[in-house]
């Protein structure tokens, strides 16, 4: 399988958020060899989204003449795509929301209903590929902060997508904290495992993933730094 993961941290492979994203890609591994490539959002010229519409009417020809080229090419040749990044003001990273701006070449000006909405016609055939969202954050609880970037991601790729979040993921760079880090991110591999096999996670082992590590009131200690 052709895997590319589209990294949307500015700190690239440090990422709090990269620990997770390399620990799934470990179990998919366990089940047979993949192609992995990674794009750093941050180290990429993508130029905004001028909303011109240009690309949808000539054939997905951007205006830009800049590295989405090359992303989009590689997006297309790809099977399976990661978007793994840190949660941000409950949304994507800037770097990364710019790049998934750019993706509109994929799709023409022609719309068409879907279910009880409409979405635009592709002018590139992606229906191969599969999307999986990989997203931490440094809050202890995972209500009320992923909410919105799960639904953007729902309603960007409606069909065959999957997502992992997780609280706490500061701790994933504590070498204090892997008393809880390696258990998790054991549970991570799993999950790797169970989506290279069957292409799903099951809801058991995704709720055990996303949960707290430690006590909600211990971690915002541990960051207040009033831990007695």
């Amino acid at each position: 399988m052709k895997i590319l993961i589209i990294n949307g941290s500015p700190k690239k492979d440090k990422s709090d958020t990269m620990h997770i994203t390399r620990a799934f890609l470990e179990g998919m591994n366990e089940v047979s060899e993949n192609d992995i490539s990674v794009i750093h959002a941050v180290e990429k010229h993508i130029e905004y989204c001028n909303g011109c519409f240009a690309c949808m009417h000539n054939g997905g020809n951007c205006i830009h003449d800049d590295d989405m080229r090359m992303i989009l090419e590689k997006i297309l040749d790809s099977d399976l795509l990661i978007w793994s990044y840190p949660l941000y003001c409950y949304g994507m990273p800037a770097p990364l929301k710019a790049l998934l701006d750019r993706t509109l070449p994929l799709s023409s000006m022609a719309m068409q209903k879907v279910g009880e909405r409409y979405e635009h016609v592709g002018q590139a055939d992606y229906s191969h590929l599969k999307y999986l969202m990989i997203c931490g954050c440094g809050f202890p609880n995972s209500k009320h902060n992923f909410e919105p970037a799960k639904e953007q991601f729902r309603l960007c790729f409606p069909s065959d997508h999957t997502m992992i979040t997780i609280p706490e993921s500061p701790m994933f760079s504590a070498e204090e904290a892997a008393v809880v880090t390696v258990p998790r991110l054991s549970l991570v591999r799993e999950a790797g495992k169970q989506y290279a096999s069957t292409g799903e996670i099951s809801s058991g082992l995704i709720k055990e993933i996303t949960s707290p590590m430690i006590p909600e009131e211990k971690y915002a200690e541990i960051v207040n730094g009033t831990v007695h």
